[in-house]
This record gives C-alpha cells, structure tokens and sequence, in this order.
C-alpha cells in the first residue's frame, strides 16, 4: 500500500489499484499480446485474461515512491524494445497522473513472444 501525505491528511492507496490501472496501460499498448503470470511448479508463463490482469503486475514502494514489475508477451516480429518503451512510458504517465504517485522505475519482463496464425 502506497502512502501520499499532505497538510490535510493521507491517502491510501492499495497495490491492486496501481496494478489495474498498470493493467490497462499495458492493454492499449501495440505489440502486447496480454500479461503473463507464472505458474509456480514448473516456471513457465501462461497468458492471463484481462479479466485477470493484476497478477501479471507486482507493485513494491517506498513511501509514494513505487517500482512497477509488469510481465508481458509480446506479439512476434515486433520490437521487444519499441513495445517495452511504449510500455513504460504508458504505465508512467498512467500512474502518475491517477494516483500522485512518483514512478522510480518500470520494468518490464517479456515472458514470452506468441506467434499468431495466420488467417486465409
């Protein structure tokens, strides 16, 4: 939970808003395929439904200062670093301009690279 201070009292604000809403900034992002979590008994990825969003985002702070950890799959043959700076740049602005909150970092993790089948 990430706390902003001021001379009228505090605001609270819980890590699954900054994950929502880190969740949505991924999804309008081109080349994101969707968010990734891991499985946690074998280590692979598994592409995530938006409905599940927030599990594919981790959120640490300090004070109102958060670091971002998104975990993506990106579509195949589009830049892995072109999406990525969209990507944080997307979630930076996003975040901060919802929540008060300064961004130290984003870092975004491909978990993966899905190919999509072509259509005749």
């Amino acid at each position: 939970m990430a706390f902003i201070t001021n001379q009228l009292g505090s605001i609270e604000i819980q890590d699954d808003v900054v994950a929502s809403i880190v969740g949505y900034s991924i999804g309008e992002c081109y080349g994101v395929v969707g968010m990734a979590a891991k499985r946690a008994g074998d280590g692979l990825a598994e592409l995530l439904n938006w409905e599940n969003i927030r599990k594919g985002v981790r959120v640490s702070h300090k004070g109102s200062s958060v670091t971002i950890d998104v975990f993506v799959i990106v579509e195949y043959g589009i830049s892995i670093a072109a999406v990525a700076e969209s990507a944080i740049q997307a979630i930076k602005y996003n975040v901060e301009t919802n929540t008060g909150l300064t961004i130290q970092a984003v870092n975004v993790i491909v978990e993966g690279i899905r190919v999509q089948a072509e259509e005749d």
